[in-house]
């Protein structure tokens, strides 16, 4: 594109009895912009079909810049990602996904207005809220799909869920009920015991009745709404008596919920606010609405923020109550709900942030496993390395694609390029004129801007969900003047565009599985050498292992893997490279039931990596072109170096 034109922001129309009409994810951004008061983006709405503005008119804020564009004239990079998706102003770089975009308008909004600190409030404390990707982070992923998808379920099909509740709703409501855990929440629960001794309530702090019953605003909401005050509220400078102050931490009262993460408005209400809204207005079963107490009082509190009402009147969100009185405060133990539901609670964390397992733990080291698989003939095997002294012309390469260009050291310079020799190495036997090549997981770019200089007559894509590192992954492409690549911020579950090959230097645990599944879905080839196997047992979206032994045993082995530094014994390092060929080898078989030939090799030299292991996967046919090399080659035992 010539010189830079207006940040863009596409979004998705779909039709209902040949209505148009707005699905969850576009109306919770136009919600969005509409609250921020955005105008950056030129916003278009992706139709397959010509559109009749006159029944979307009521829910376009009027001070967008709203059109229409066929979906087939989508720009390349976001044609080949989900919607929601915002192109930048060079028309390089795509952000995909829910989160991805929403967090992108509150930045934009915050560099045009920096006084707008509601705004930035609503990144949480940490700026980090729906930050975590959706495939490792089970609050992300409840709020940004389950809950959207559910309730689109149900405004699809009415009639059959008039009684039923979705367990992404049930699984809301009892993170409701959880005690609330904020930045310096010592202070606040201090004054709530104070205020509870004030008014005569002389349970013990802590006890069943420490909870307040709120007849007019609790401690709790009072510091929410002063938080999104546009004056700051200056804090109390008396200090708490003697008797407060004594009190220990783990005995003052809990802080209930007034928002959907804790105390304070932040952005997962904003998504959460248009789905609750359509999911109440639809559903007239008043025996299902009175199991969800404190969601009803969620969405009354919520209306009470500063902007809401005016956004939503913007946006046509109907943001009528349900019929009835306003519900109780409830109790502080949460209600008990029917065994059936109990499988809420498994889409949420668990307190400590750690995936919750149901396997039997597997006591002892990994040669049990290694001996009783030997035994049954499995043995972890390295196929020959096929260029093993092939290499860039690092010399004659420009210094912007140098490694030693970055801030790392010299020795992790020279490691990175004897790293990229392996995988390019690789993907120039794979790759065809024309070819689209996806660099997954890409960081600030070391592979994909390697391989676009390489194959200037091939497409490079980078997908990576770190902004920071995609900025700096675009500017190296721009000092180099690269035309033939393209960048997406965005989870790997929002990209959907064809390719031919994926790669992927160091993967971290389940996300090289990630890869490969993506790679298998596409019929592309795929040159991936993963990392830190231990992270595979936090994976969600995959159940381990794919085929030979128990998962207890299987996750033994992937902590064992990671037992290959340098600083340790010979012969430990040894095991932990025989227990990452066997991972790999369980991997490798998953993608030749999918009807792919797959080697497991070293990257050369070994000392490039203590994760040096490379599998090159082919497609034996796609698209009429058959693989390379269909044959695998004669594997050598792990352990022997190939001869070059």
């Amino acid at each position: 594109m010539k010189g830079r034109q207006q940040p863009s922001l596409y979004l998705e129309v779909c039709s209902r009895d040949d209505e148009p009409r707005l699905p969850l994810h576009s109306s919770i951004v136009l919600f969005l912009l509409s609250y921020c008061d955005c105008k950056s983006f030129k916003v278009f709405l992706a139709v397959d079909k010509p559109l009749s503005w006159e029944s979307l008119r009521s829910r376009l804020p009027s001070s967008l810049d709203v059109c229409d564009t066929p979906v087939e004239a989508l720009p390349r990079l976001v044609r080949g990602c989900r919607l929601p998706a915002a192109l930048d102003g060079s028309g390089r770089l795509c952000r995909a996904g829910l989160a991805v975009v929403l967090r992108h308008i509150i930045n934009t909004t915050i560099q045009a207005d920096p006084s707008r600190t509601d705004v930035l409030a609503l990144l949480g404390f940490k700026k980090t809220c729906l930050k975590a990707c959706a495939e490792v982070s089970k609050w992300t992923r409840l709020c940004e799909i389950a809950i959207p998808s559910a309730v689109e379920d149900h405004l699809q099909n009415p009639t059959s869920h008039h009684q039923q509740l979705p367990l992404s709703i049930l699984a809301l409501e009892r993170r409701l009920a959880e005690p609330v855990r904020v930045h310096n929440d010592d202070k606040i629960r201090r004054q709530k015991l104070r205020e509870q001794k004030q008014s005569g309530k002389n349970e013990a702090p802590g006890g069943p009745g420490s909870r307040s019953s709120e007849p007019g605003p609790g401690l709790e909401l009072r510091a929410a709404l002063a938080k999104l005050s546009v004056e700051s509220v200056p804090s109390p400078t008396t200090r708490e008596n003697s008797e407060i102050r004594k009190v220990k931490t783990a005995e003052l009262p809990p802080l209930e919920h007034v928002f959907a993460e804790g105390l304070y408005f932040t952005l997962t209400d904003v998504v959460l606010l248009p789905c609750i809204s359509q999911y109440l207005v639809r559903t007239h079963a008043a025996g299902a609405l009175q199991r969800l107490p404190r969601l009803l009082r969620w969405y009354r509190r919520v209306q009470e923020v500063p902007g809401v009402l005016r956004a939503a009147q913007e946006c046509g969100l109907l943001l009528s109550a349900p019929e009835g009185p306003s519900p109780p405060s409830p109790p502080s133990p949460a209600p008990p709900v029917p065994t059936a539901e109990v499988a809420s609670a498994d889409l949420l964390e668990p307190e400590d942030g750690r995936e919750s397992s149901t396997q039997t733990p597997f006591v002892g080291g990994p040669r049990p496993t290694m001996t009783k698989l030997r035994e049954n003939g499995i043995e972890a095997v390295f196929a020959p390395h096929p260029r093993p002294a092939w290499t860039l012309p690092w010399d004659s390469l420009p210094e912007a694609i140098n490694p030693t260009e970055g801030k790392m050291s010299n020795v992790r310079a020279v490691r990175k390029m004897q790293q990229l020799n392996n995988l390019v190495a690789m993907v120039l036997e794979l790759a065809r004129p024309g070819d689209t090549v996806v660099d997954f997981c890409s960081g600030t770019g070391h592979v994909g801007i390697v391989l676009a200089h390489t194959l200037p007559d091939c497409q490079v894509v980078l997908i990576e969900n770190k902004e920071e590192s995609l900025v700096r992954a675009q500017s190296r492409s721009a000092e180099l003047g690269l035309k033939n690549i393209g960048f997406i911020q965005a989870n790997l579950d929002y990209f959907t565009g064809p390719f031919q090959i994926g790669v992927a230097l160091h993967a971290c645990g389940v996300a090289t599985d990630m890869v490969m599944e993506h790679c298998v879905q596409a019929e592309a080839a795929f040159v991936i050498s993963p990392c830190c196997y231990g992270f595979i047992q936090n994976a969600v979206k995959f159940t381990f292992p794919k085929r030979f032994v128990p998962a207890s045993e299987h996750m033994i082995l992937c902590r064992f893997a990671d037992q290959t530094a340098v600083q340790l014994p010979p012969e430990r390092r040894l095991t932990g490279k025989h227990c990452m060929g066997l991972v790999d080898l369980d991997r490798s078989w998953a993608a030749e039931t999918h009807g792919y030939s797959v080697q497991v090799m070293t990257m050369e030299p070994e000392s490039c990596s203590p994760k040096n292991n490379m599998l090159v996967g082919r497609p034996l046919r796609t698209g009429g072109r058959e693989a390379a090399d269909s044959q695998p080659q004669t594997p050598v035992q792990l352990g022997l170096k190939a001869a070059e």
